[in-house]
């Protein structure tokens, strides 16, 4: 898939403004065909040069840059080419999707497998043990803890499980 393809889907272009954040922003939008200077893209960008090199940094440690190093004879200085690499953005996209599918589930589990007290004042949220230490009075306030209704909670983490995983295509045991 082309870049300017790729840069056209918004998930995309929201998972690279997560990877690298406003600044770095405007080099993961403007990949160039080819071997690139970090000082290039910083004068072509009107950008600072910390800046660039924070971004590029952060597409290197996700794979989706690559660079090679040149050693200048005369003065030893090192020139580092950059390179996008951008064909593993949806492998990477799925990956994260695959960590948020395990997460959500984790935490409905959790969520289930636990009785909450709510404190209507704070908005502070305790499990059992913890309300039962504080005498079902909240630590902060003072006011009665009340026995805190989560399925609204349980079904919605259910909703988007089942959204991933039909992204994904996961296979589900019994179904």
């Amino acid at each position: 898939m082309a870049f300017e393809d790729l840069l056209s889907d918004p998930v995309i272009q929201k998972y690279l403004h997560e990877l690298v954040g406003p600044k770095g922003m405007p080099v993961a939008a403007a990949p160039p065909d080819g071997e690139v200077t970090d000082e290039e893209l910083a004068e072509e960008l009107d950008l600072e040069l910390n800046d660039v090199r924070r971004a590029l940094f952060i597409l290197y440690e996700n794979d989706l840059a690559t660079y090679r190093r040149l050693r200048d004879e005369d003065s030893g200085w090192l020139t580092y080419l950059w390179t996008f690499e951008y064909d593993k953005i949806p492998e990477n996209l799925e990956e994260e999707m695959y960590r948020l599918l395990d997460a959500l589930e984790q935490r409905q589990e959790y969520e289930r497998n636990h009785e909450f007290y709510l404190c209507e004042i704070c908005s502070l949220r305790f499990e059992f043990g913890e309300a039962m230490d504080f005498g079902f009075e909240c630590p902060e306030c003072g006011s009665p803890l009340e026995s805190m209704e989560n399925s609204m909670l349980v079904e919605s983490m259910e909703e988007r499980i089942e959204e991933l995983e039909q992204e994904l295509n996961v296979e589900v045991l019994g179904a």
